[in-house]
This record gives structure tokens, C-alpha cells and sequence, in this order.
């Protein structure tokens, strides 16, 4: 595990309670999927009940504008409004009214308009690009650099581009600012990339103690069921995902982390009904993916032929909607046998970005199409955090067999497997990490 000044202060974080009260804690993260529903968006907007679902703030903002149409602040606050019913429902014709709402604030108040400022980082990084996001973050800091809002987009944004020195400062500033549930989630996501899982735990477990919406609840248990299940921990996993389902019974990817521990305990008919009822609610690439995945496991080719169908929609739905997605498209394509899509796809995600995430798929890419050479270089550079990602090692062991060299390939094995021991290469899409 690589160790920094930043990382050894995330230690903080295990303090009795009150005595995080006074501590100055610093903490990193990046975008972990969909944000507590609870959480503020972008900007300072008029007050609101933790707990009012975006639904709701959009339909007060929108009675507001109808009787104060040139109300910037409110049209900021709608547009970020906009992007958390985006994530929430997974529906990106969301993104294209948020960016006419922060954009038509910017025009009432092109000057110094903080909140719509980071309105558009967020739409950004919704949107996977993130170096719009740092350019739209970097110019709100300059304004008013007093956001914790502000430090989590600009976190998120410099972690999906690879810049972990700058995500870090980041959320060390987030923190500062307003530590609470969206500041540790962070920072137990930066503590999981760079290997320290027990960590990473502990500073859940303290989001957890500090959560109290429903939303926030479920999200926290959901990801500490995802820290159990990429460690191997199936049933720790599923009592996660279970409690986050008691906790918001709406919150879908708590039942797709149960579909997940059904599929690598190998109920594969449990599994499939459970992804039926995932996509049935949320129809995202990610779970498509998934579903189609395991339909093609069960021999259920015609039913992963129609849910293939779907997922091309969905992306073209995203596309349309202006969400750039060439490394969801990548492993897709690796996973499903089409080599020369996965490497088209990852070098295009390589040319925007270079987090670890993307070199270790176009590593994977790389090896599939037989430049296995170049695919190493790519797989050094995935694993270079500490990352205990089961995966990532398990990619690398196969370029080093291709490469002949089977005692390296047997330690990144052997390292693969006490990570993972439930890592299944038959189901890539659902052991993956991210």
C-alpha cells in the first residue's frame, strides 16, 4: 500500500466521535456511483429538508421561476436538482434540462455565479467529462473557494483523470469545509484504492454513524457490502446490501448487490430473477451488462439477445444525452468477445483520461488483441496504488502467461485469489470493481 502525509492523516477518522468534532481530518474519494439523495447539490440553494426527494425540490424550484423568472440562484438550484433525479432514476434526458437551467442562470448572473459554476462541474462529471469538470470547479474555486460542494466535484473529476496528488488536496479541502457523509464515503474510497480495506471500513462504518436519511443509510451499507464482496466476504457482503434495502427500500443497487452474491454463490436462476427486477427499475448499461451476462451463463441466449438490444439503446440514449461511456463500452466489448471493440473503446477512454481504472482495461484490451508487451506497460500502471482490486491481478497474470513468464504469473494468481477468492473469470462483469 503506498502511504502519503495525506493518507497517514485519514487515520483521524477512527477517533472517538467528539473528538472528530475538533480534529482537523482530511479525507479523499471519488465518485462511487449514484450520491446519497440526501446530499446538497452544487451551489448554495434555498433551504430544504434533508430528506426531499429531487422530484420534489424540482417541482418547488420550478413554482419559484414561474413567479421569479430571472431568479439565478434558482435556476442554478434547479439545474442540480436535475442531475441528482439523473442519477437517482438513471435517466440521462435529465443532464440535457439540467444544462439549459445552469446555463440560463449563468445568463442572468454570468458573473460570479458560484452555484451555477458548480452546477456545471457536477453536470460534468455526471456526464464523464471530467476535464470539463475541472475547468468549470477551477473557475468556481477562484470566485469563492468556501464550497465543500465545490471540493467533492473537483475530487471526482481529478480521480476519474488519473490526477490522484490533486484529488487528494481535494477532499482534504471538502473535509475541512463540511465533513459529513459525502466527505468519508471519499475517503473510504481513497483508502480502498491505495489497499488499506480495514481502513476503509472503519471510515464507512463512521459515514454510517453520522448518516440519518434513509438515502444515506443505504448508500453507506451498500458500499460496505461492495467492500466485503470484492474482498471475497459473500455473506458480510449480503447483510450490507440486505440492511440497505430495510433501510430505503427503493435504493436499487442494494438489490443488485444481492444479485451479485446470488450469482457467485452460483444461484444463477435466483440471480437472473433478481437482475429482472434491477433493470425492470433502473435499465442502466451497467446492470444490463450484468443481467446479460449471466443470461448467457444460464444458456438463456435469446432472453440476452433482447437485453442486448436494450443495452445499445441505453448507450445511444446516454450518447444522445451527452454521457461519454467508452470504458463501460470497453469492458462490454472484452467481456462479450469482441477484442477489437474493447481496444477501440479503451484507447479512446485512454485519450481523455488515465486513471487506473481505464489502464487496467485497456491493458485487458491490449492482451485480447495480442499486444501483450504494451499490455503490461498498461497493467503496471493499474495496479500502481495498492489497489487490492482482484481483477487487475488477475488480467496481469494472463499478459504475463502470454508473455511466457509463469512465475510472475503465478503471484499475480496466488495475490488475485487471497484478495478474492470468489473473483470468477466466467462472470467478469460481476466481480468487477469500481
Amino acid at each position: 500500500m503506498q502511504s502519503t502525509p495525506i493518507l497517514k492523516r485519514i487515520s483521524f477518522l477512527l477517533l472517538p466521535a467528539t473528538a472528530l468534532a475538533v480534529a482537523s481530518i482530511v479525507v479523499v474519494g471519488v465518485l462511487r456511483g449514484p450520491e446519497p439523495t440526501g446530499s446538497e447539490p452544487a451551489g448554495r440553494e434555498p433551504a430544504r429538508p434533508a430528506a426531499a426527494k429531487p422530484s420534489d425540490a424540482i417541482a418547488r424550484y420550478q413554482r419559484t421561476l414561474r413567479d421569479a423568472p430571472a431568479d439565478h440562484a434558482t435556476w442554478a438550484a434547479l439545474g442540480a436538482a436535475y442531475v441528482q433525479q439523473a442519477r437517482i432514476t438513471g435517466d440521462p434526458a435529465f443532464y440535457p434540462k439540467a444544462e439549459g437551467a445552469l446555463r440560463r442562470s449563468l445568463r442572468l448572473a454570468a458573473t460570479g455565479n458560484h452555484p451555477a459554476m458548480i452546477g456545471m462541474a457536477t453536470l460534468a462529471n455526471a456526464r464523464h467529462e471530467f476535464t470539463d469538470a475541472v475547468r468549470w470547479g477551477e473557475r468556481a474555486e477562484r470566485i469563492d473557494p468556501s464550497s465543500p460542494q465545490l471540493y467533492g466535484a473537483l475530487n471526482d473529476a481529478y480521480t476519474q483523470l488519473g490526477d490522484y496528488r490533486a484529488a487528494t488536496a481535494a477532499v482534504a479541502r471538502m473535509n475541512d469545509l463540511g465533513p459529513g457523509v459525502a466527505a468519508y464515503t471519499r475517503a473510504s474510497y481513497e483508502l480502498e484504492m491505495h489497499g488499506d480495506n480495514a481502513g476503509a471500513r472503519r471510515v464507512l462504518r463512521q459515514a454510517l454513524e453520522d448518516a440519518y436519511t434513509p438515502s444515506d443509510i443505504a448508500y453507506c451499507r451498500y458500499h460496505l457490502g461492495e467492500l466485503a464482496l470484492h474482498a471475497g466476504h459473500l455473506d458480510e457482503a449480503a447483510r450490507q446490501y440486505r440492511a440497505a434495502r430495510t433501510a430505503d427500500p427503493a435504493y436499487v443497487p442494494a438489490l443488485q448487490g444481492l444479485a451479485k452474491t446470488q450469482a457467485l454463490h452460483g444461484d444463477l436462476t435466483a440471480a437472473i430473477k433478481s437482475y429482472g427486477d434491477v433493470v425492470s427499475r433502473v435499465p442502466q448499461p451497467q446492470y444490463l451488462a450484468e443481467y446479460i451476462e449471466l443470461l448467457r451463463a444460464a444458456g438463456r441466449t435469446g432472453a440476452a439477445a433482447a437485453q442486448q438490444r436494450l443495452l445499445l439503446a441505453e448507450r445511444k440514449l446516454m450518447t444522445d444525452n451527452g454521457v461519454v461511456d467508452d470504458l463501460g463500452a470497453s469492458e462490454y466489448a472484452a467481456d462479450t468477445g469482441d477484442a477489437a471493440g474493447a481496444l477501440r473503446h479503451a484507447r479512446a477512454e485512454w485519450a481523455r483520461r488515465r486513471s487506473v481504472l481505464v489502464a487496467d482495461a485497456l491493458a485487458w484490451a491490449l492482451h485480447l488483441n495480442g499486444h501483450d508487451r504494451q499490455a503490461l506497460r498498461h497493467a503496471e500502471q493499474a495496479t500502481r496504488l495498492g489497489w487490492r482490486n482482484a481483477q487487475f491481478y488477475r488480467h496481469r497474470a494472463d499478459i504475463h502467461t502470454a508473455l511466457g513468464d509463469r512465475a510472475a504469473a503465478r503471484r499475480d494468481r496466488a495475490t488475485a485469489h487471497r484478495i478474492n477468492p470468489h473473483l470468477d473469470p466466467r462472470l467478469p462483469a460481476i466481480g468487477r470493481a469500481s
